[in-house]
């Protein structure tokens, strides 16, 4: 049986795959690990639990509250909020564990569940690993250990959790975004309130899209993974920029007021040099991860800005950010952690700081973003293949040599093994699209010629 825990918690088709009962069952155990782990000990434990608007949602966070209420937790019910808003009420409420029922950007009949420790942060993998040995351990036969009378948990629904969470937003923004006009794709998603609210309070002119979930259209072309109708919606209110979120709204990415899309490293070079002017780039360093596109780099070299590389995955990320202490960190995909003020990626944090940015300098984003030219980038996946000796292949470290020669210090190559599939990703970057092309496509039938 493989593990439940992924990289984002435990996600799956829901009623297929996360049942009722897998909920229910992760969460006792879940109170019983933190319990044992003495992060309970002298009080009643609190948890806060919320949820994205998929329909299933609904029936799973009813699982995950009986869950915690019979183990002995008081639960705070929060609703609908944007996973990094169930992180931040975690820690300002002082809860001793965080639940949120969501699947992010995968599509509606999906779900997922994530734990958060004590203060905002993700739960170790060691706690995740526990959680998953008793879940099973007591799924085969093993009883619980149950409260009765004053010791169940006592359940309440916090509404004040949406206005604490955007006043918190509107709060740490360096300056206001009065006179820009603004559009907001929603994805239908957790932040289909929030965005909106947060871009008005700081004064911006909002215009929504993708603002009005129903629990089955989330994420259903629109949003961070479909920008079609943002470029469209910004275009034609002749609007200043515009923000899209995914179905959980830890990712954020923008267009400009001509329709062009500015992705993940775009806004972290922006963010970058707006905290470094703001002398709260600490360390002089952002972090991102090993698929950046190369135009970053450079362009950090030449912004004399420290650029740190992971592996791929916002954890890897937050790690190495909260290892050493840096205080700006994200990837192409849109997940930026600004970790002076939350404690994992936050897509409604970014849309904001990225247009204070734009409303401080009184410049577009098109020439903020210009700061780093996004290289041509050709990404090939070659399947079934023995992922497993990349590395090791004489005849792949050859020609990836030869590849590297080829394209010089103005290009790039990576060799990735997928971390769910049998395949290996080729990526090739090149100041010309057509010799990225030429070079990824040498590489991937060299690939299938030595792994396969």
């Amino acid at each position: 049986m493989g593990r439940l825990f992924g990289t984002d918690g435990v996600r799956g088709v829901a009623n297929a795959d996360l049942t009722a009962e897998l909920a229910l069952g992760l969460s006792v155990a879940a109170a019983h690990v933190l319990a044992e782990a003495g992060t309970f000990e002298g009080h009643r434990p609190v948890a806060v639990v919320g949820r994205d608007p998929r329909a299933s949602g609904e029936f799973l966070e009813a699982a995950v509250v009986a869950g915690l209420a019979s183990a002995g937790v008081d639960v705070l019910r929060v609703g609908v909020l944007p996973t990094p808003a169930v992180a931040y009420l975690t820690g300002a409420l002082g809860a001793d564990l965080g639940v949120m029922l969501s699947a992010s950007h995968n599509p509606m009949p999906d779900n997922g569940i994530k734990f958060f420790a004590r203060g905002g942060h993700k739960l170790a993998d060691e706690l995740e690993d526990r959680i998953e040995r008793t879940y099973r351990a007591h799924s085969s036969g093993e009883p619980w250990e149950r409260p009765t009378g004053d010791g169940v948990g006592r359940v309440t629904v916090y509404d004040e959790g949406f206005d604490n969470y955007v006043a918190h937003l509107v709060g740490v923004l360096p300056n206001r975004l009065d006179g820009l006009t603004i559009v907001i794709d929603g994805a239908h998603g957790a932040a289909a309130r929030v965005s909106p609210e947060a871009f008005a309070r700081a004064g911006a002119e909002v215009v929504t899209i993708g603002t009005e979930p129903d629990g089955l259209n989330i994420n259903d072309g629109c949003g961070s993974t479909h920008l079609d109708k943002l470029r469209a919606a910004v275009v034609e209110h002749g609007a200043d920029l515009g923000v899209a979120h995914d179905g959980d709204a830890d990712r954020c990415l923008a267009v400009d007021r001509d329709g062009n899309e500015v992705d993940g490293d775009q806004i972290l070079a922006v963010l970058a040099l707006g905290m470094r002017e703001a002398g709260t780039l600490r360390k002089n360093t952002v972090v991102a991860t090993v698929m950046s596109n190369l135009g970053f780099k450079l362009a950090m070299e030449r912004e004399g800005i420290d650029f740190v590389q992971t592996a791929v995955g916002d954890r890897y990320v937050l790690e190495e950010m909260k290892a050493h202490g840096f205080a700006l960190g994200g990837e192409q995909s849109g997940h930026v952690i600004v970790l002076d003020h939350a404690t994992t990626g936050d897509g409604t944090l970014t849309g904001l700081m990225l247009a204070a940015r734009v409303a401080a300098t009184g410049r577009s984003l098109a020439e903020l973003a210009g700061v780093m030219e996004r290289l041509p980038q050709i990404l090939i996946n070659v399947p079934d293949v023995d992922k497993s000796r990349v590395a090791t292949s004489p005849e792949l470290t050859a020609a990836v040599a030869e590849a590297e020669r080829e394209l010089g210090a103005t290009g790039r190559v990576l060799l990735r093994p997928s971390g769910t599939e049998p395949l290996v990703r080729v990526m090739v970057e090149a100041a010309d699209i057509e010799q990225a092309r030429t070079v990824a496509e040498r590489l991937a039938d060299a690939v299938k010629s030595a792994l396969g």
